[in-house]
């Protein structure tokens, strides 16, 4: 048997074969052409028909993506029917069966965090500069894309969440309502006249100028404490964490001067084991 005969007869033949099939290959060159304009005209209706929506940007990035997405896979499926003869659509199908099962374990946690930023773009809360709290990360909400959500803590470090994370689990949303509820508590001695301390905790917190005047303020004599009767006081304000915080210290510095001009005593916490007793070291005769 000749082998350099039948290896030069195939090779011929390969070649003929890639002659014959150099016009369907045009054809097909000419197809995913027209698929890239195709692409971007479609990207351009669909922005047209969302741009009267009320969406958020990264929803909208989204449906020009799977607009893209479409046409680009129906050009490819139509530039290979015209390039290689025989070929079918559900014969691709067949084909990408068990590929796509083994690709489907092997990128399942990719698969989960798409659906899952998908559905967070679906979602009516939580958007860009939201105030959210998941999983012990709290910051502010900087992008939300397909896969992962950028989250900028309060001390400007910038976490990135898997989406999985943010859908599977509770996700506070600090900032859903512009005012906030904030609390403080304030105790006073035990020999203290408490109705003229509620008075006085209360008048104070009205000369606060940031608090919400539409809302109530709240003071309540709540426990007995080691060392003090202790109320809780209970007021709204904006609810950006740097209203809150500034909020909180005018109250505190507020219910403070009011409690001293009043002559009413803020005690010190009763601290237990504060000198422990020294170590005794017993010592045995021995015999």
């Amino acid at each position: 048997m000749n082998y350099i005969e039948t290896l030069q007869r195939q090779v011929f033949d390969m070649w003929q074969g890639l002659i014959a099939m150099l016009p369907n290959l045009a054809i097909a060159l000419v197809v995913l052409i027209l698929t890239a304009l195709v692409a971007n005209f479609a990207t351009k209706i669909a922005d047209k028909i969302v741009g009267k929506a009320d969406l958020r940007p990264s929803l909208r990035q989204l449906i020009h993506t799977l607009a893209k997405l479409a046409v680009w896979i129906l050009g490819i499926m139509l530039a290979l029917i015209v390039a290689i003869p025989g070929f079918t659509p559900a014969g691709l199908i067949a084909g990408l069966g068990i590929g796509a099962l083994a690709i489907g374990f092997a990128f399942q946690d990719i698969f989960e965090n798409f659906l899952a930023g998908v559905l967070i773009m679906l979602r009516e809360k939580m958007r860009i500069g939201d105030l959210i709290e998941c999983e012990g990360v709290l910051g502010k909400v900087e992008k939300i894309t397909l896969r992962e959500t950028y989250i900028r803590q309060l001390s400007n470090e910038l976490t990135v969440m898997p989406n999985s994370i943010l859908f599977k689990n509770a996700v506070e949303i600090l900032t859903d309502d512009t005012v906030r509820r904030n609390e403080v508590v304030v105790g006073v001695s035990y020999d203290a006249d408490l109705e003229l301390a509620q008075r006085v905790i209360r008048e104070a917190m009205q000369t606060v100028d940031a608090l919400v005047q539409d809302r109530p303020i709240d003071v309540f004599a709540d426990e007995f404490g080691g060392s003090s009767i202790n109320f809780l006081v209970r007021w709204y304000a904006q609810s950006s964490s740097r209203d809150l915080r500034e909020t909180k210290s005018e109250a505190i510095k507020a219910i403070k001067k009011g409690l001293d001009a009043a002559d009413i005593e803020i005690p010190f916490p009763i601290v237990t084991n504060m000198f422990p007793e020294p170590l005794r070291v017993e010592q045995q005769t021995i015999d």
